[in-house]
This record gives structure tokens, sequence and C-alpha cells, in this order.
């Protein structure tokens, strides 16, 4: 092997620049050239370890480390401090193997490590990673001080060995402050609240601790965790009382718990007493308005924020894109993303990703896929929001197409992915795709099928028709099936008419959630559609018994920023009369070309007239024909619906389509639907 060389030399006129070891280059030292050769003849007789030390410092400083770990085989006696600057660079750099080859060095010198080097080697090898190399070191330490029990406690903490961290907490002869923050924030982390919390208890009678800022923050979120607003608030009392409540981390956690523990008001408060609001306190109550469905108010904070002089990041940002796409917000959603593009956001950021959800959730799939395109390197919620939007499009081909240019990528697939891919197939009617996709869950990807896996194959099959193999999987799943799987057993149930296996499913439903008014409604609807009036009366009959209200059927409608909601039979919308005066005309129109009404899930044993009408007045239509007199003609529609739309409702917006002329997008609970010339991107199958 060539080692590295020193010959002191007179300053070159020419610097030589290369750093290959094998040829020559230099450093420079004050007035002195050293030059690198591949002739050892002058090591020992021209340098001594003054020089070396000079040596490896300057080499570090020019971030040369390799170089200067192999000047250390040229010194005879390296002084503690030579050592000390390797190890603190190979830290700074987590140089590991480096790292490992000083340390190496160390043992084979024969030098007696000292307390100090020693946790300097502890810390480097937690923080690059190599526990089982700090556990060595930690052992044969002849005397440890507290930074050598925090800098292990620290390491197995951020390296997910949370059981060894606490075995060596329990062992501390003595703890200060970091130790508490180490072990309470790692209860945080490892999703163990209630041990954090008693963790908490502990320190504050331990008479060398005392609550600070971090214990305290962690203490706050284990409350929000659970959640316990009691026990928040009994933190909140602490705060006062020790002189904490003037810590603006304090005050954010504060906010963050009592949001996350379903106190908005108090959460606001908070906000509102913040002297001086960051980003972060920002943010933090904006998505407490987010996750406790107060989005309007979440919205307003937002914009009050975009007219303040604090700048919004990355989380704040994707935060609201979310919210946006949750309630099919477009156009505030495009209004963010011309701010994203203003301001100059990084492709690469969690709020470049949230855009590609937003307009997939908001049935903008083309804008979609072009943000994705701009990506540099799209991450897997990308991926599985570009796919499923495709899927819920009625574009399976697309949804599968880019399912596997995901796997090409190398990203690794999760369930939420194969739950995209399921229900692409799903949609489509891809029984023998499907099934391989599902299938090559567990045997090609090593993962494990869970309950919503299921739920998308028990659908795939039951929407085909294909009671036996669906009731076979169910009776082999590792889990108990839970309403998904019985739901989604009872829809295609429903699509086929086997009131047998409906009633079945039914049953396994009332004993899961006797609440849910779905599970009444459509086992009602089989009966009417099957003329089982009686039966039909009962159901409504035991619904109305136990106080189980249907879900109102909610649709709505954004022109000029202003969302419009109508429900079935709505009179109350200032256009009203318009409204229905439209439709009258559409409907006539619709039966000279065919429109014939499915009244076979109307409820109630009535005249065929009069079911009829009852169909006319579904809120669907009522958003559709509000949206087509509102606009200009060729302007597309987007309806958005809390529910399942209905056949008849599917049926008819296919003619209104075609007759109008019209671009008619409307998103239910279960997928979009593209009209456009008389026909549905879903194909009929849905």
């Amino acid at each position: 092997m060539t080692f590295l060389l020193l010959k002191v030399v007179p300053r070159l006129s020419r610097r030589i620049l290369t750093r290959d070891l094998t040829t020559p280059s230099e450093i420079h030292i004050g007035k002195r050239t050293i030059l690198f050769d591949g002739n050892d003849a002058y090591i020992n007789r021209l340098c001594d370890a003054k020089l070396f030390k000079e040596a490896i410092d300057t080499l570090c400083g020019q971030s040369r480390l390799r170089e200067a770990v192999k000047l250390l085989y040229h010194i005879e006696k390296p002084y503690a401090s030579i050592y000390t600057t390797l190890v603190e660079f190979c830290l700074k750099q987590r140089a590991l193997e480096e790292g490992k080859k000083v340390h190496a060095h160390i043992k084979a010198s024969g030098f007696a490590l000292g307390l100090f080097l020693s946790n300097r080697l502890l810390d480097m090898y937690a923080k690059c990673g190599s526990l089982v190399d700090a556990e060595k070191v930690f052992d044969e330490m002849v005397r440890r001080d507290l930074c050598s029990w925090n800098t292990m406690i620290s390491g197995y903490v951020k390296g997910g060995d949370f059981e060894k961290a606490r075995n060596l907490f329990d062992k501390m002869p003595e703890r200060d402050t970091f130790s508490w923050i180490a072990i309470i924030s790692g209860c945080v982390r490892r999703n163990r609240p209630e041990e954090a919390l008693e963790l908490y208890r502990l320190m504050q009678k331990h008479e060398n601790s005392e609550s600070n800022k971090l214990t305290t923050s962690s203490a706050l979120a284990a409350s929000a965790a659970i959640p316990s607003l009691h026990v928040g608030k009994e933190i909140h009392g602490h705060i006062m009382r020790v002189g904490l409540d003037t810590d603006e981390v304090v005050w954010c956690s504060l906010l963050d718990m009592y949001g996350k523990c379903g106190s908005i008001e108090e959460a606001r408060y908070i906000f509102d007493k913040m002297e001086e609001k960051d980003v972060v306190s920002w943010t933090a109550m904006i998505n407490t308005y987010f996750e406790n469905e107060r989005r309007e108010e979440g919205f307003a904070l937002f914009r009050h924020l975009m007219n303040s002089n604090i700048k919004p990041n990355d989380f704040t940002v994707a935060g609201v894109l979310n919210a946006c796409a949750d309630l099919a917000a477009e156009d505030l959603g495009k209004q963010i993303h011309s701010y994203m593009m203003r301001v100059g956001f990084n492709s690469s950021s969690s709020a470049a990703s949230a855009l590609v959800h937003m307009y997939s959730k908001c049935g903008d799939i083309e804008n979609a896929k072009s943000v994705f395109e701009t990506l540099p390197q799209p991450d897997l919620f990308s991926w599985t929001s570009l796919l499923v939007g495709y899927a819920q499009h009625g574009q399976h081909d697309k949804a599968l197409h880019f399912f596997e240019l995901l796997l090409k990528s190398g990203t690794k697939p999760d369930d939420v992915a194969f739950v995209g891919v399921l229900s692409a197939c799903t949609h489509a009617g891809l029984v023998v795709k499907g099934l391989e996709y599902f299938h090559s869950i567990k045997e090609k990807h090593g993962l494990t099928h869970t309950t919503d896996h299921y739920a998308c194959i028990i659908d795939l099959l039951a929407r085909a028709g294909r009671f036996t193999e669906a009731e076979s999987i169910i009776n082999k799943m590792p889990m108990k099936p839970d309403k998904y799987i019985w739901s989604a057993l009872l829809g295609g149930c429903r699509i086929h008419g086997n009131l047998e296996l409906a009633e079945r499913a039914a049953k396994s439903l009332f004993e899961i959630e006797p609440e849910n008014p779905t599970t009444y409604v459509t086992l009602a609807n089989m009966y009417a559609s099957a003329g089982m009036w009686a039966e039909e009366a009962n159901m409504r009959e035991t619904m109305n018994n136990r106080g189980i209200v249907k879900e109102p059927g909610l649709s709505w409608i954004e022109i000029k920023r202003e969302v419009h909601v109508f429900t079935v039979g709505d009179n109350s919308h200032p256009k009203s009369k318009e409204i229905l005066e439209y439709l009258s005309e559409l409907s006539k129109r619709m039966k000279e070309v065919g429109y014939v009404p499915d009244t076979n899930f109307v409820l109630h044993d009535v005249e065929l007239e009069q079911k009829e009408e009852n169909l006319s007045y579904h809120s669907e239509k009522l958003a559709a024909a509000f949206g087509i007199i509102s606009t200009p003609s060729g302007t597309p529609i987007k309806v958005f619906k809390n529910l399942r739309t209905c056949v008849d409702c599917h049926n008819a917006i296919k003619f209104i389509s075609n007759i109008t002329g019209r671009k008619i997008i409307v998103r239910d609970s279960n997928r979009f639907h593209c009209f456009e010339g008389g026909s549905c991107s879903c194909k009929d199958y849905w």
C-alpha cells in the first residue's frame, strides 16, 4: 500500500491542484509548502508531530478529511489534540468510515483514551447511526459522566430503540435536564404519550431538574396525542406558575394542544395573546381550524396571514391546499398555485405534492398531471394522488400506467398506493388484473394486506357478480371483516339484486354500526325495487323507532367564487323559480330524445307520475341546472355531492350534457363522473 508522504520544499510557483493520493499535491502552512509525493524517505527526517498537527488542521479546514486521516500512519506519537481534531471533523461531516479508522489507530497506538475523547467518539458513532460501535465505546469506558449517559440515551432514541434508551435511563446514577428532555421527547416520538406524562411528573419531583420549554412542549404534545384536555390544562397551569408563559415555543405547543383536544376557542385565545407570531404559530392555528372542520375560519386566517409581513412556509401552504382538496375549493387552490409560482416555491416541497392532490380531488386531472410533470423527483404522495385521481376519473388505463412508472422509478409503493390501483381495477371491472395486483401486494412487494385492500377486492368481485369468490375471501381473511368489507359486498348485491346475500351483509353491518342509516336505506331500496313494500315499510319503521335519520343529500356548485348548496326538493335558492322552469323544459326535451326516468329506487309505493316528480328535484339536478343558467354557453359545469349519485340522476345528466352541449363533472362520495356528449367517463360501471 502506498502512503502519503510529506516533504517540505520552497513555495512552488505553480500550484498542483490534483488531490489524487498517488500523484503529488500540496498544502500551505504559513510560508511553507508541504508536498505530498510517493517517496516516504523524507517523512521521519523532515517532519515532526507539530508539523503533522498543522498539516492535519489545514487539511480538515479544506474538507480533505480522508487525506488528513491517512497522515496518522506517519506519526510516531500523536498528540491527543490530533485525535480530537480528527474525531471532531468526522463527527461534523458524519464520516463514519474515517471515524472508524481514527478509532482503530487510537487502539493500535496504545493511546490511553480520556473521558473527553471517549465522549467525542461516542457522540460520533451515535450521530453517524452506528449504535453497535457506540455501545462498544460506552461499555469500554473506565469512567463515564452525564454526557456519556445522555449521548447514549439520545442515540438510542434517535435510532428508534426506545426500550434500550429507557433501560439505560433507569440505570443512570444521576440525571440532568438534558436526560429528561431526551427520554420524554423520545416517548412522544414513539407514540407513548402516557409514559411521557408519567416521566414529566417524575421529573418535577427530581431535585436536580426543572421544567424548561423543551420538556414542557413534549408534555403538551403528549397531552395532545392522547388527547387529554384536562392534563393539558394542568400543564398550562404549571407553565403560568413557573414563569414559562413568556416563551414562544411553549405558547405554540399550548396552541397545538388545545387545537388537537378540540378546544378551538382556547387555541385561538392563545394565538391572539402571542406577542410575536411566527409562521409556525400561524400554521398551527390554521391547521387547528382545518382539523376540526372549521375550514372557512381556516381559510379566513390564511388570507389574514397572506396580508401580514410573514411569509407562509411549505407546511402552511400544503395544509391549505389539502383543505381545498377536501372542500373541492379549486378557485382558492388556483390562487395559491399562482402565489407559489410568483414566490418560487421549491418543486420538491410537500406543497408541490399537495398541489397535485388538490387538482386531482377537484376534478382537474389534467392540471394535476401538468404539476406532477414539473416535479424533479415525485414523492410517493404525488404518485399516489395522480394514480388515484385517474382511477376516480374512470381513466383506469392511465392509473395503471402511472403505477407501472412508479415501480420503474424505484419508488416503493405502500398500502395506500395499492388501494388506488385496486380502485382503478374496481371502477373498470378489471377482475383478473385486480386479483393479480391484490396477490402481488404480499407475494411480490412483501407488504401485508390491509382491510382496505380486502374491501377493494370484495368490491371488485361483488360488482362483477362473483359473490362465491367474494365470500370465500371474506372467510379466509386473517382479520375480522369490518364495515367497509360488508358495505362493499352489500353494494354489489344492490347492483345485481342479490337480496338474500344483501340481508346477510346488512345483518353484519347492523351489528357493527347500528346507527348508520346507509345500510337501512340500501336494504329498503332493494325491497322497493323488488316490490316488497311491506318489508320496505318495516325497514323505514325500524329507522324511525331507533331514531336513525338518513343523511340529507347535498350538492353544491361554485359560481364566481360563491358556493351554492342544494338539497332534494330545495326551493330556498333565490333563483329556484328559474331553476325549476329550466328543469321542466329540459325534462320535456330529454323525453323527446329517449330519456325514461328510472323509478326503481324511489322509496315510496306511490304512483309512477309522483315517482318521476320526486326524481326531478334531486340535488345534483338542481345544482347542474343552476350552473347551466348561470354561466355562458359551453362553460364546463362542476357539481359536488356528499352521497353517491343515484342511477336516475346519472342517466339524466348524460342526456342533459348532450342536449346542452356542456361538459358536466359530478364528484360524488365515490368518484368523479365526467359527462360529455351523452356519455359518462365511468362507462356506466361505478
